[in-house]
């Protein structure tokens, strides 16, 4: 498991990480920013930790963040 860490507070809502990972990132309802889904969440709704199997997706993810605010740790 990789830790995962999305500053919320810089995202933009573009939408690109859950497009792009939908199994690890989702737009949160209220406030329409990104967050980790439940199942994989370790902390407040931008921390989690990211399964092997979903690792390439999440680094996708990240490198297509246009507000550069996930952090593959």
């Amino acid at each position: 498991m990789t830790k995962v860490v999305i500053d919320r507070e810089g995202c933009i809502s573009c939408g690109t990480c859950w497009e792009d990972c939908p199994d690890f990132f989702e737009e949160n309802p209220d406030d329409n920013l990104s967050q980790v889904v439940e199942k994989y969440r370790t902390g407040g709704l931008g921390e989690g930790e990211a399964p092997d199997d979903l690792l390439s997706c999440v680094v996708d993810a990240s490198d297509a963040c246009p507000a550069e605010v996930i952090h593959v740790i």
